[in-house]
């Protein structure tokens, strides 16, 4: 039998393509192991998959000062050691990587037992792990024709973002069933993570008597955001966070305001509904989303807004705008070559497995 060891962590974006991938890798016979951080949330997710689970190590490669940059190297070479000692125990004959600081060890240690490596790298530029993990890979996937400039030619393909099945298998009636919603109006969705986004929510709730008048209202707000004086209000489900029920809320969904992390957008790709996108700004990250949303709106999937705009009445009119061009979205989206992500990376690992 062929064994895989998957590899990734840190936040569920690099741990759910990863996911998305094992039903075809057991289709195609292969034996999975996973490695990870000792208490990372891959773990979990990991475990209830039934998938036999690593913890080693991590230490995070921060660009800035930070007193646990003494330590973390210490805790990086440990998992090194770690990696190497289960590489030559499991004697995999390929690994796959999704990215985060805890693969960098895993990545290492399999080029110098002469595993062949294939890293996934989600947003345009590759992050600080992903830099150092791919002079020792043998292919690097990519989900943007952008990222194939930052990559040895030699090694880059693009393949999309793994996507898991059971997103697909959303009722538009369960759906609505779970928000109260008659099916009457359409339906807006908005989104900013697992901890929300306050100019998200402060844009949407400031117009809300407004878009009630046209839509029915799901907003995943994040935790610890969930207003009480609100929820009375009819045609507006506030959720903190979704998790089961998540594919049925994008089922009975019509448009999707939300952050443009890689992974969330090209779930909103593959699932064809159109979108507007409000990036982090540079302020708050390294600016990987920015570029992502660029991206998307250059391809005619998305609609941006950046975060210093959400003034006055500006969403409620982008909302307006996509919802009336709905159709020129959705069509873009159906061109897209970035929709089978699952089978190409698949096809891949098995061409390259030794």
């Amino acid at each position: 039998m062929k064994r895989i060891i998957l590899t990734g962590g840190g936040t569920a974006g690099h741990v759910t393509p990863n996911m998305a991938l094992i039903p075809g890798l057991k289709e195609k016979g292969y034996d999975i192991h996973y490695i990870g951080s000792y208490n990372g949330i891959e773990r979990r997710l990991i475990e209830e998959m039934g998938i036999p689970y690593h913890g080693i190590s991590s230490g995070k490669l921060r660009r800035y000062f930070d007193v646990k940059n003494f330590s973390d190297p210490f805790r990086v070479m440990k998992g090194y050691a770690e990696a190497s000692r289960l590489i030559k125990k499991l004697k995999p004959n390929i690994v796959f990587s999704k990215g985060g600081f805890v693969t960098v060890p895993v990545v290492l240690a399999a080029k110098r037992k002469k595993v062949p490596v294939i890293i996934h790298e989600s947003d345009i530029t590759p992050g600080l792990a992903n830099k150092l993990s791919i002079p020792s890979a043998t292919k690097v996937c990519c989900n943007f024709p952008e990222t194939l400039e930052h990559l040895p030619p030699e090694k880059a393909v693009l393949t999309g973002s793994p996507i898991r099945k059971e997103l697909f298998s959303g009722s538009r009636e369960e759906g609505l069933k779970i928000c109260e919603f008659d099916g009457s109006k359409p339906v807006l969705l908005a989104m900013g993570g697992s901890l929300g986004a306050v100019a998200i929510n402060d844009a949407l709730r400031r117009n809300l008597a407004e878009l009630l008048k046209e839509f029915d209202i799901i907003h995943l707000c994040g935790k610890g955001n969930y207003e009480e004086n609100l929820a009375v209000i009819p045609g507006y489900k506030q959720f903190e966070y979704a998790k089961s029920e998540l594919t049925h809320l994008f089922a009975a969904t019509d448009l999707i305001i939300s952050r443009a992390g890689a992974n969330a957008i090209c779930e909103l790709l593959a699932l064809k509904k159109p979108n507007i996108l409000i990036p982090l700004p540079a302020s708050q990250s390294r600016g990987d989303q920015l570029l992502n949303a660029a991206s998307f709106e250059n391809s005619g999937y998305s609609y941006v807004i950046q975060e210093e705009e959400l003034v006055d009445d500006a969403l409620l009119k982008a909302i307006q705008y996509v919802y009336n061009e709905r159709d020129e979205y959705i069509q873009a989206q159906s061109e897209s070559k970035l929709n089978d992500a699952v089978a190409i990376i698949t096809d891949l690992i098995v061409e390259n497995t030794k």
